[in-house]
């Protein structure tokens, strides 16, 4: 039975080196015959502000209401996205804040400060670009953005495993290194399949 992964490209350019990585990772994923599908949030029709938050339902525009089905079908996420000013771009945090919703993600119990987790049962990989050298956002911002998305986020809403790829610094990169980390998320596709 062939593995179900999701790439959510999470970039707002789609000529950026975050899609040609989304399209890496689909690649060696569909070459291990997996069940490949890519949502490149750039091309996505969507209002990324949640503007009543969870007062009042914002109703989901076509796009997402498809990407909600296929989260629910996915045994393996895959986010893909630069660290801008220590976190994701705001296309993918809206798409988030969107997508991940009470009742379809998680749900708060009545009376209780816990809640369900309703994402259970899969897991995912943060493929993640920066400029900033990793040493650097390990000891001085203590890969906060990171956890931000592992912990606050999808672990929140029961996805574990997550695992993270950091690919650092892109600014100043030569073409045979965006090389190698080309061919690095195709062999991450390949071996998650």
């Amino acid at each position: 039975m062939s593995k179900n992964i999701l790439v959510i490209s999470g970039h707002p350019n789609p000529d950026s080196f975050c899609a040609a990585l989304s399209r890496a990772y689909a690649d060696g994923a569909a070459g291990a015959r997996a069940d490949v599908r890519l949502i490149d949030l750039s091309r996505t029709p969507f209002d990324p502000n949640l503007k009543y938050g969870y007062r009042q339902r914002t109703e989901l525009e076509p796009a997402l209401a498809e990407a909600q089905e296929a989260i629910r079908r996915a045994d393996h996420l895959v986010f893909v996205y630069p660290t801008w000013w220590g976190a994701m771009p705001a296309i993918l945090k809206g798409f988030i804040d969107r997508v991940f919703l009470p009742g379809f993600a998680f749900k708060y119990r009545d009376d209780s400060p816990l809640w369900d987790k309703l994402l259970k049962g899969k897991t995912a990989r943060l493929i993640v670009t920066m400029d900033t050298p990793s040493w650097y956002n390990r000891f001085i911002y203590r890969r906060a953005g990171h956890g931000v998305m592992k912990r606050n986020i999808l672990q929140f809403c029961g996805i574990k495993p997550v695992r993270i790829t950091e690919l650092t610094p892109i600014r100043g990169s030569t073409d045979a290194q965006r090389a190698d980390w080309l061919e690095q998320a195709k062999r991450l596709g390949l071996s998650e399949a």
